[in-house]
């Protein structure tokens, strides 16, 4: 038998070990619940990955609801794309570091999380992303205590995607999933400005 053979034995006797151990952690998952996940971290990303599973969500035509705490640009691609397919806000004023206003920014933090909550508590909704909600918390522009209750009370069926930098504690205790993002490298840092299509 030659070496060519013998790696390729080798290599299908892995995989059949492999297989049979992933396939077997999938027959475990056995349980279909609404998900609650968290994209947090430095890293570039966040936002991306969550308007990704907008797009997964309109493609098997779930109704999808956005809720963007903070950030203030209405000329996004994924505004112009998805906002034709979903229900879509735009609801801060600009980074924190922008307004330099804590009033100003609690209270459109407020009057977002009124529009959060009406879809949290509507199970028509199948997704539900809340872009940049994690510094409304950190920063204590909105009530802790409401906005996690609200979050474990929606309907049993609904996803919610929460992204941001600095997710707190008790946040990321009661979500089902957290994935903390991080750059090994960003073009920013070599001087290359925000590009359009990458990040708006």
């Amino acid at each position: 038998m030659n070496d060519d053979t013998l790696r390729q034995q080798r290599h299908a006797a892995r995989m059949a070990r492999k297989k049979a151990h992933i396939d077997a952690r999938i027959a475990e998952a056995d349980l279909d619940t609404g998900v609650l996940l968290v994209l947090t971290g430095n890293g570039k990303g966040k936002s991306s990955s969550a308007f990704g599973m907008v797009a997964r969500a309109i493609g098997h035509g779930m109704k999808v609801g956005v809720v963007q705490f903070i950030k203030s640009r209405t000329d996004t691609g994924e505004e112009a794309l998805f906002g034709q397919h979903c229900e879509w806000h735009v609801m801060g004023d600009g980074f924190t570091w922008d307004t330099q206003n804590r009033e100003g920014d609690t209270r459109k933090a407020e009057e977002a999380w009124a529009i959060a909550s009406r879809m949290l508590a509507d199970a028509s909704y199948e997704l539900v992303v809340l872009d940049e909600l994690t510094y409304c918390l950190s920063y204590g522009y909105l009530d802790k205590a409401r906005v996690l209750a609200d979050l474990e009370s929606r309907p049993e069926m609904q996803h919610v995607v929460v992204t941001g930098r600095g997710a707190i504690a008790e946040l990321c205790e009661i979500a089902d999933t957290v994935s903390e993002i991080e750059n090994s490298k960003h073009a920013f840092n070599a001087g290359i400005r925000a590009q359009k299509g990458l990040e708006w």
